[in-house]
Order: C-alpha cells, then structure tokens, then sequence
C-alpha cells in the first residue's frame, strides 16, 4: 500500500468545513508529511502505517490552535476517517489524491 503522494482533503469540523492539502513522502521505508492549510504549513508527526491504515498528528494554530490526530484508511486514490482534537467530537476526513 502506498500513501505517498498529494491529498487534497476535506474536514467536516464542528466550526464549518476546512480544505487541506497534505503531502506524503516516503523514503527507505519513512513516511513523512507536512499539511498545507489556512495559510500556514504544519509538519505532520508520528506517521504510522498499518496495512491500508494511516495514523499521524498535527498541530495548527488556525482557524484555532489545536492538536489534531488523524487515522484514516487509504483505498486506490481515495481516503476517509477522522480527525480528532482532544475532547471534541471527531470530524469526518475524506481525500483524494492528485494525479
């Protein structure tokens, strides 16, 4: 299974929806990661990959300052989980990747 590439995602958050793009690299086996949204560039940390299921955290500081974590589950070119930010609800991820 390969993550790697362009995502562009979209978050359904209690505040309204926020557009994403994340992108993806791996390297000798190393995924790493950084998240492109809302006018800032945020690393992603402790990616894990498990099967078709990928794990990572983020923090951003708009539209507020949150730690999210996400864990999705990647299918061909199309990806759905969610993302969490502390006590809040889960929000609903979906993504696709850029050809």
């Amino acid at each position: 299974m390969s993550f790697a590439g362009t995502w562009n995602m979209s978050i359904a958050t209690p505040i309204g929806k926020i557009d994403a793009v994340v992108e993806i690299r791996e390297q000798d086996g190393v995924l790493t990661g950084v998240a492109r949204g809302a006018g800032e560039d945020v690393p992603l940390t402790e990616l894990r990959a498990q099967g078709d299921r990928l794990t990572w955290k983020q923090a951003v500081t708009k539209p507020l300052r949150l730690n999210l974590a996400f864990d999705v589950t990647v299918d061909g070119d199309t990806l759905r989980g969610t993302s969490k930010a502390g006590r809040l609800p889960s929000s609903k991820v979906v993504g696709e990747r850029r050809r």
